[in-house]
């Protein structure tokens, strides 16, 4: 029974990736989409929140940005160093039997592709980002859920990841945002008004 189960959702897995990284694809997505899971893009937005929290909030401006960084730390370890070497999955772009069929559109790792450690980073981060500022401004919750989904969504795109690699580390990187976000909020809730911008509380 288990095992016709995950036959069942590995066929479904592979479907999707084949439409999402072979079939539904353009110029334009081939262009930006790179893009979006490489680090150095998001360097202004890291660098921004590393100078905008704590001019905004002092003493725990700086504890946010270590939780922020807290929070990275712990998505990563736990997806590269605790499931991927346990699950031993191999990615499509690594793949003999979809050589020459998979679209692989940046330099790839090597290592294991179960699970995504790009998704669980980024849920992480967006759902810390959300739970802790989300009661001063409401619009963080879409923004921030929106960018770890298009991160997500490239690595199943550019070729590197399954779709069930990125749903996995979306769901591993909710669990680790959603802990670390609510034990900041219990010690260090943000309450300062970020002075001229409307929407806070």
């Amino acid at each position: 029974m288990v095992s016709s189960f995950a036959h069942i959702i590995n066929g479904w897995d592979h479907t999707a990736w084949y439409y999402l990284n072979v079939q539904w694809h353009n110029e334009f997505f081939d262009f930006v989409i790179p893009f979006f899971r490489n680090p150095l893009f998001w360097a202004p937005l890291y660098l921004f929140l590393a100078i905008f929290i704590p001019l905004n909030f002092g003493r725990k401006g700086f504890l946010w940005c270590a939780g922020f960084l807290l929070t990275f730390m712990c998505a990563d370890q736990a997806s590269s160093d605790f499931f991927k070497p346990y699950f031993h999955r191999i990615r499509p772009c690594n793949n003999p039997a979809l050589d020459g069929i998979v679209r692989v559109l940046v330099p790839h790792s090597n290592g294991f592709s179960f699970p995504s450690s790009h998704a669980a980073n980024h849920f992480a981060l967006a759902l810390f980002s959300a739970i802790t500022l989300g009661h001063l401004h409401k619009w963080v919750w879409p923004v921030a859920l929106l960018w770890a989904t298009v991160v997500a969504y490239a690595q199943v795109y550019v070729g590197v990841h399954y779709p069930v690699d990125v749903i996995c580390g979306g769901l591993l990187g909710v669990l680790i945002g959603i802990g670390t976000g609510k034990i900041f909020n219990r010690y260090f809730a943000l309450k300062q008004q970020y002075p001229g911008i409307p929407g806070t509380v």
